[in-house]
């Protein structure tokens, strides 16, 4: 087998911390001696031993000579575990291939060094573009200390999000919402604003057997959530935060008692700053948030310059109606190349839908 085989074992490894750790990046790493591999491992969940660790603690036999296989830059500093570096050059390892570069300020090259500087062979970029499109989300939570957001929508084929009346269960079939469970799974919170409360009173929680629920933020100026909607009464249950500009301690303090987090925060454009409330809900370690809003938060969203990603359910269905919701609402753009635009196109089919997914182009509108 050959650098890129073992990589990609590596990388399977890697996804089974899917949802996990986050704000930690999911890393795998395979132990490979005399054309064997000896041992596996990946970063199981935030705070507990890190890939190389876990791989090390597989192995049932002398690592001395033997390359690992890792997806990602090992670290070379104190954080919840100490350092990987440490026990690579601990365990007498000849050879470490990596996939992706660290972008950590902790870490960034440091990692290589030192393990050169032990006398160990290390190979990088091996697999580079996989590893990196495992790890979107933390390289820009590292980068900006802001959640990477994507936006998701289901619509139908001429651009529906409901019918006239306002009904939308169900735009896409059972493959496509269970997609939508598992990225529930994967994103550190969920975002939705106050209308949707109004009108669906969703649990915005992960529905998997055995998943993880993201912690649901709610954008709601202010504060019109009622104390009965499904997000209060389970707040005690699955984390709940509040965004709101209200000032009112009164009003506050009876989503306190009911276990949410109110995050105060000031007004831009009539409604909360979708800006600051990023930089603030990074502050909470919050990585990643699939926004699954309406169109008046998609639209507001998307001229924050928050969203990172689009990710479009097409339906093949129609709807018709000209009051029916569209996905992105509010004002619009005066001219066509003023547009939002999306790159980097994906495609793939979820049973009888259609997943599209775009990165969003950074525009003069990002802050």
């Amino acid at each position: 087998m050959r650098d890129r085989d073992y990589m990609r074992m590596a990388l399977e490894e890697a996804v089974k911390g899917e949802g996990w750790t986050n704000p930690n990046p999911m890393v795998g790493a395979v132990i490979v001696k005399d054309g064997r591999v000896i041992g596996k491992g990946f970063h199981e969940r935030y705070g507990r031993l890190h890939a190389e660790r876990n791989a090390i603690a597989d192995c049932r036999e002398s690592m001395e000579g033997a390359t690992i296989y890792v997806t990602l830059e090992p670290c070379c500093h104190h954080g919840k575990q100490p350092p990987c570096t440490e026990a690579i050059i601990r365990e007498r390892f000849a050879r470490v291939v990596i996939g992706s570069d660290d972008p950590n300020p902790l870490v960034a090259g440091k990692g290589v060094r030192i393990l050169r500087e032990h006398g160990i062979q290390v190979d990088t970029g091996v697999e580079k573009e996989a590893c990196d499109a495992l790890n979107p989300v933390f390289f820009h939570y590292i980068r900006t200390g802001r959640p990477y957001v994507a936006m998701k929508y289901a619509m139908t084929a001429d651009g529906k999000i409901a019918t006239y009346t306002g009904a939308s269960k169900w735009i896409t079939g059972e493959a496509a919402r269970q997609e939508v469970q598992k990225a529930r799974h994967r994103y550190a919170g969920i975002m939705v604003g106050v209308n949707t409360v109004l009108a669906d009173d969703p649990m915005l929680n992960c529905r998997l057997p055995g998943g993880h629920s993201p912690v649901r933020i709610i954008c709601d100026t202010h504060l019109r959530t009622p104390l009965e909607a499904q997000v209060v009464r389970t707040a005690g249950e699955i984390p709940t935060i509040l965004a709101t500009a209200c000032t009112d301690e009164d009003t506050q303090k009876k989503y306190r008692e009911r276990g949410c987090e109110v995050l105060w925060i000031p007004k831009k454009d009539g409604h909360i700053d979708l800006a600051l409330l990023m930089e603030r809900l990074g502050e909470k370690k919050i990585d990643s948030i699939l926004l699954e809003g309406g169109g008046s938060l998609n639209y507001s969203a998307l001229q924050a310059g928050i969203v990172n990603k689009v990710q479009t359910y097409l339906a093949p269905k129609l709807f018709g109606g000209e009051g029916a919701k569209s996905p992105v609402a509010g004002l619009g753009v005066e001219t066509p190349d003023q547009a939002f635009r999306l790159v980097n196109r994906q495609i793939r089919e979820i049973g009888e839908d259609v997943l599209i997914e775009w990165e969003v182009e950074p525009c003069s509108r990002e802050s």
